[in-house]
């Protein structure tokens, strides 16, 4: 009930700094507004100048701070323009219709899904031949860390680019993108979970004459599993990242990233908005549905209650 309280205070918090926000965001846009519409801009207080045979309306500040949670092309959206916007383009659109986040947030999933695979086997793969090879530990793993230093946003239309020009297209070059990111914190979670065990086990188990192969299955796999799911939960959320910014140089017209940049494009900032909360609140399932699955794993192997 006390951490309920303490998230939900939390939450009123940054959604009262919100509002706040959106005020000096965007009066100046009402303003603008007001006066094209004939307004005269006067502070509480003032004198009605429609009394003195002037033409025109008075927009008083009191009503000119509401407008500003209300402008149909916000700078900042208010957060139920956000709320009014991802609930019209999820439950109030079939999930076939090509304005569903629910259709769109499925092509960046599948993408998703497809790259993290692909990230999380090449991770774990990297990370066996680096604990059991000192040649792979110090030629693989600088690579790998140098590898994380190069741009995403750079790099994916390099990447695009070349496996169109192969005849490479749809969801594979996202998938490519998208593994890219997700690899890395697998293998830096998976040496470091394959390297936990200490010194007395292994040597248990040589004077049991167990080899290196019952050596990685009954002992080091085990205890790497804590950490394998840490760096999951990492790096579900970063192949959704590669996924978007796959969908970005491309020009697609499905996917998340392409309804960010639809929003760009014509300035529709509350679709953008409604795109980054369903990217979000998509991130957070997909780690939610990785710590089940992690207790669930941990459970069976007796690492947990």
């Amino acid at each position: 009930m006390k951490s309920a309280l303490a998230v939900l205070t939390v939450i009123a918090v940054l959604v009262a700094f919100w509002y706040a926000a959106c005020v000096p965001m965007n009066i100046k846009g009402v303003l603008v507004e007001a006066e094209r519409a004939g307004a005269e801009i006067s502070t509480p207080g003032a004198r009605d100048r429609r009394d003195m045979g002037e033409v025109g309306l008075v927009l008083d500040n009191r009503f000119a701070i509401p407008a500003t949670w209300a402008q149909d092309r916000p700078r900042l959206p208010a957060p139920h323009q956000v709320g009014i916007e991802l609930w019209k383009t999820t439950v109030g659109k079939k999930i076939t219709s090509k304005r569903s986040l629910v259709y769109h947030g499925w092509v960046t999933l599948s993408a998703t899904l497809l790259g993290f695979a692909i990230g999380t086997g090449l991770g774990i793969l990297l990370a066996v031949g680096i604990v059991h090879s000192k040649v792979m530990d110090m030629s693989v793993m600088p690579w790998a860390i140098v590898s994380q230093t190069i741009p995403i946003i750079a790099l994916a239309p390099m990447i695009i680019v070349v496996l169109y020009s192969v005849g490479v297209q749809g969801i594979i070059p996202k998938a490519i993108i998208s593994a890219y990111l997700s690899f890395f914190p697998v293998v830096v979670g998976m040496v470091k979970g394959l390297r936990s065990p200490d010194h007395m086990q292994l040597d248990l188990l040589r004077t049991y004459s167990a080899s290196n192969a019952q050596g990685f299955w009954k002992l080091r796999l085990p205890a790497s599993m804590p950490y394998l799911f840490t760096s999951l939960k990492i790096g579900i959320a970063a192949s959704l990242v590669g996924a978007i910014v796959g969908e970005l140089p491309t020009g697609a017209v499905a996917g998340l990233g392409a309804r960010l940049l639809a929003g760009s494009y014509y300035g529709q900032t509350v679709q953008i908005w409604s795109a980054l909360f369903a990217a979000a609140i998509l991130a957070a399932c997909l780690v939610g549905l990785l710590g089940l699955i992690e207790k669930a794993v941990l459970k069976r192997m007796g690492m947990a209650s």
